[in-house]
């Protein structure tokens, strides 16, 4: 599946969609992850049909579906409301799209069970939407979005209305679904987590673009700008100006005058202005764990949380009180007190000089 050069725009002026231009992979689970109004939705439903792209081209199997409309594309859907028949049962809901599609009774019931065999709802065929549960009914959604075999599911916040416990629960059921039927899957969220936890890669969306296109554990350990570092995950961040660039270390002044060092990641020359990223669990408190000539740099300690299997302590650090820490709860491990400076540092390579924004 191929978006190829897609612009999208509601009133001819401003695109909501930039020049898109992203390949699915036969079989991938692919999430489109931004916050509102960055355009990821707008793309899901010109995927679906119920959008027209102003220009471009989005090609299936090579195949450009711009004018072919939804009913005629072979794409399941699910919602984050459902859109489930309240006058029909379970069972009918199912038997709907294949009814659309001619097939006859003796196949739609195997199809049926069989949808309802792989969410584990058979027992509820009889059932009408309102006498089921929120996780169930989604259940039921997605049982309908598979039930006619389609090659592409497309998911819109589908987890949305559930309650935390059962929204991580579904978050691996859908995963693990989609994986052993070998079906190509575009899921739409906002939530971060949702999407590392899900996805063989992640599209980030802001301000109609891709900002960053890469697997899960790539994308939080490798931001390519300060958006993506900033929006996934929890991240500490330091204004600073870069003072030179030797063997691929960075040595950037933060705005306080400490000395750090950093991967350069896009900053190119001494002067330019960057924001440096650092994860809380990449920060050193143990110096011993670092390189001898590693910079060093002051912090005083301002919150202490114990939070079972880590600390997160919170700090002030070239003038940034939310600069956070998190620590494995061992037996070795020190407890911060508040008030308490400390020096802490990190490895280049975990600090990543980023666009200043």
């Amino acid at each position: 599946m191929v978006f190829d050069r897609v612009q999208k725009s509601y009133d001819g002026e401003t695109l909501v969609v930039k020049d898109l231009n992203l390949s699915i992979g036969r079989g991938e689970f692919l999430t489109m992850l931004g916050p509102s109004g960055s355009g990821k939705t707008t793309c899901l439903m010109m995927l679906a049909g119920f959008e027209t792209a102003t220009h471009g081209d989005i090609l299936l199997d090579g195949q450009p579906i711009n004018n072919i409309p939804p009913h005629k594309r072979g794409i399941g859907m699910v919602f984050q409301n459902y859109a489930l028949f309240p006058h029909m049962t379970v069972a009918e809901n199912l038997a709907f799209p294949l009814e659309v599609r001619k097939v006859g009774k003796s196949e739609r019931e195997e199809k049926v069970n069989r949808a309802l065999d792989m969410v584990q709802m058979g027992a509820f065929g009889g059932r009408r939407p309102a006498q089921l549960s929120g996780g169930q009914q989604q259940r039921i959604a997605l049982a309908r979005a598979l039930v006619f075999e389609p090659e592409l599911v497309l998911m819109d916040e589908p987890l949305g209305a559930l309650d935390k416990q059962l929204r991580e629960h579904m978050q691996f059921e859908i995963t693990r679904l989609a994986h052993n039927l070998g079906i190509t899957t575009v899921y739409v969220t906002h939530d971060q987590t949702e999407a590392l936890t899900m996805s063989d890669r992640v599209a980030v969306f802001n301000d109609g673009r891709i900002q960053q296109l890469a697997p899960p554990d790539e994308l939080y350990e490798q931001p390519q700008n300060s958006f993506v570092a900033q929006f996934i995950g929890e991240n500490n961040t330091l204004m600073g100006t870069v003072k030179e660039i030797t063997n691929g270390v960075a040595l950037v002044e933060l705005d306080d005058g400490e000395v750090i060092d950093a991967k350069p990641v896009n900053v190119s020359k001494p002067g330019d202005r960057t924001l440096v990223s650092i994860r809380p669990e990449r920060v050193e408190i143990n110096k011993d764990r670092l390189s001898p000539d590693a910079h060093l740099i002051h912090a005083e300690v301002l919150e202490f949380i114990y939070m079972g299997d880590i600390y997160r302590t919170r700090l002030r650090v070239a003038g940034n009180d939310e600069f956070v820490i998190k620590t494995r709860n061992a037996p070795d491990q020190r407890r911060l007190k508040p008030g308490e400076h400390i020096e802490i540092g990190w490895l280049p390579d975990d600090c990543r000089a980023l666009d200043a924004r």
